[in-house]
């Protein structure tokens, strides 16, 4: 047997039922490599879930400003959006395993340094050159993520398998935030940014025992081109595929209003609120519930309904949502509201992607996929600034409010665009 023919035998693809009629497939969960990328992923997840709530708080710490959370989130923005402009040459040049391997270890010293300073008091420069050295690491390794879930399950598969990989990265979110607040309680924020930095390295073994499926050999022509070149061929793609083509121009101002809300929901919570580091972790462990609803949902409702009304009736929520958030006094009900918000941009995010793995040619994946997120991100660190700076200047009830209407008016615009004619399935 080839090794190809394995790897398909392993994913399921050449089973036959009792009777040798049609191809059945495996359950994804015994799916042996798929299954071990899973359970990285999930333990990675855990450890990012700390380090989302733990830079924050380091930075109100020292500061007591959202404007100043809001400039970390968009400075770390800003790195990944450089980083996207290559991260989709590289990862087809590449082996993919190593370079995701590469990149948790990376990220794992970088975040490490960071309670090991704190030892000697805080140091709010070393923020702000770790997270965008770790976010623009993190493009590279998003970009590889991508392509390799292609490489693990069938076409077919790939919006259930995006969906359990986001339900079950959900579930550590649950988890991780709500032992992050009791962490940064108890040790202080940066204790949690720790076990952010040994959640990569976990994961980084684990992808060690991963065997990706060979990439076609036609990929490798992408390597006798320029990197400007592969960021061209990506967005060619994109503005050649009509639905490619709107996503990204209405993701490009999604993000650009969402990319700071964290910040606004932490921010609300303990200036407007009066809460402790351990609420907001209880907050954003059950905004990750949500996370996790939408996530085991999204395959179903996209086969029932199709891509567009999906697409679009989840962002809808997201602006309904967002526009409460500020107005929220009761802690459950920023709860209630951050969990609809988290598991309709989980949706809508899942949506998009698995679209983008379905419709692209195999050899291009990288590139559209860093083409596509360059540009939808590409403002998302200036808005990030201004709402945060809004925030601090005319409260986050105002701010939420008109954010809100403005995601709202993004999925009405949806409807006037091939989004809301694309197809089910």
């Amino acid at each position: 047997m080839t090794y190809g023919a394995q790897r398909e035998d392993e994913a399921g693809s050449g089973a036959r039922d009792a009777g040798g009629g049609l191809p059945r497939t495996r359950p994804l969960w015994r799916q042996r490599d798929f299954g071990i990328f899973w359970a990285a992923q999930t333990l990675s997840v855990l450890g990012d879930s700390f380090a989302l709530i733990a830079l924050p708080l380091l930075v109100l710490e020292a500061t007591g400003s959202v404007a100043r959370m809001g400039l970390l989130t968009a400075v770390g923005g800003a790195a990944s959006v450089v980083a996207a402009v290559f991260a989709g040459a590289v990862v087809d040049r590449v082996d993919r395993r190593r370079l995701l391997i590469a990149c948790d270890l990376v990220r794992m010293v970088l975040y490490g340094l960071i309670p090991l300073v704190w030892l000697f008091g805080p140091r709010i420069w070393l923020l702000y050159a770790v997270l965008p050295l770790c976010e623009a690491v993190g493009m590279f390794f998003a970009v590889g993520y991508v392509t390799v879930v292609r490489g693990l399950v069938r076409t077919e598969r790939l919006t259930e398998a995006n969906g359990r990989l986001n339900a079950t990265a959900a579930a550590a979110g649950v988890l991780g935030p709500l032992c992050a607040g009791l962490v940064a309680a108890w040790s202080g924020p940066a204790a949690a940014v720790g076990v952010d930095a040994a959640s990569f390295g976990v994961s980084a073994a684990c992808l060690l025992l991963i065997r990706f499926r060979p990439r076609a050999g036609d990929e490798r022509a992408g390597r006798r081109t320029g990197l400007w070149q592969d960021l061209r061929t990506g967005v060619a793609f994109l503005h050649g595929h009509p639905v490619l083509r709107s996503l990204t121009a209405l993701l490009f101002l999604f993000s650009f209003l969402t990319l700071g809300l964290n910040d606004l929901v932490i921010y609300h919570l303990k200036h407007d609120l009066g809460h402790d580091d351990g609420t907001v972790g209880t907050v954003m462990a059950v905004g990750a519930l949500g996370t996790i609803a939408g996530a085991l949902l999204v395959a179903r409702i996209r086969r029932r309904l199709g891509f567009g009304p999906t697409w679009t009736g989840s962002v809808a929520v997201c602006g309904l949502a967002f526009a409460g958030l500020g107005w929220a006094r009761d802690v459950s009900a920023v709860a209630a509201l951050t969990a609809a918000f988290l598991a309709c941009v989980g949706m809508a995010g899942t949506c998009s992607m698995s679209l983008r793995q379905e419709v692209t040619p195999e050899p291009l994946l990288g590139r559209v996929t860093s083409a596509f997120w360059t540009l939808h991100y590409a403002a998302a660190p200036i808005g990030a600034a201004v709402l945060t700076w809004a925030a601090e200047h005319r409260g986050t009830a105002p701010v939420a409010l008109v954010a809100g209407a403005c995601c709202v008016l993004i999925a009405l615009t949806a409807l006037f665009t091939p989004i809301r004619r694309s197809g089910r399935g």
